[in-house]
């Protein structure tokens, strides 16, 4: 599914229009990067959790060369699937 797909999705089970659908979705996708980008973590009871980790600096190989490379540090978004989500999924 894309996000065209998802906001009819929305509209279509909020009985919305699809342009207020569009503006609900990007409402909450904006809300969600900026308390990520804040450092915050976003629980949503039955859907899952998002949080900002920090991932350590390593050293990699050049899959052409076999030469080792290093790695930065770098922050990455996880995403944990809640019970509700992880039941629906079954």
């Amino acid at each position: 599914m894309n996000k065209t797909e998802l906001i009819e999705a929305i509209a279509k089970k909020g009985e919305m229009t699809r342009a207020d659908a569009g503006r609900a979705l990007s409402a909450v996708l904006d809300a969600v990067t900026e308390a990520l980008a804040a450092g915050q973590k976003i629980q949503i009871t039955g859907f899952g959790s998002f949080e900002v980790k920090e991932r350590a600096a390593y050293t990699g190989r050049n899959p052409q060369t076999g030469e080792p490379v290093e790695i930065p540090a770098a922050k990455a978004v996880q995403f944990h699937a809640g019970k509700g989500l992880k039941d629906a999924v079954k």
